[in-house]
């Protein structure tokens, strides 16, 4: 019979691959360069530093955590927390 080690990851932050960012609603600040995207193609740029044309409905998705860290931080810091 043949023994088995098993190790347990428990990455609590997961690292991304490029490709990752494509299953993500990113964060535009401000929220009106989106709306401007869509009209014009012009490119925009997520919190994260990801940069696209917007063309899908980023309700389908959720939110980037790294777009979201940078907003909680940001939010956080306006506060005074």
């Amino acid at each position: 019979m043949a023994e088995t080690d098993l190790q347990e990851r428990t990455d609590t932050n997961p690292l991304t691959d490029d490709g990752d960012h494509e299953r993500f609603a990113h964060v535009v600040v401000p929220a009106s360069a989106v709306t401007e995207a869509y009209v014009t193609g012009k490119p925009v740029t997520a919190l994260c530093g990801k940069t696209w044309v917007p063309t899908r409905d980023p309700g389908r998705y959720p939110v980037c955590p790294t777009c979201k860290e940078i907003l909680d931080s940001a939010r956080a810091l306006r506060d005074g927390r």
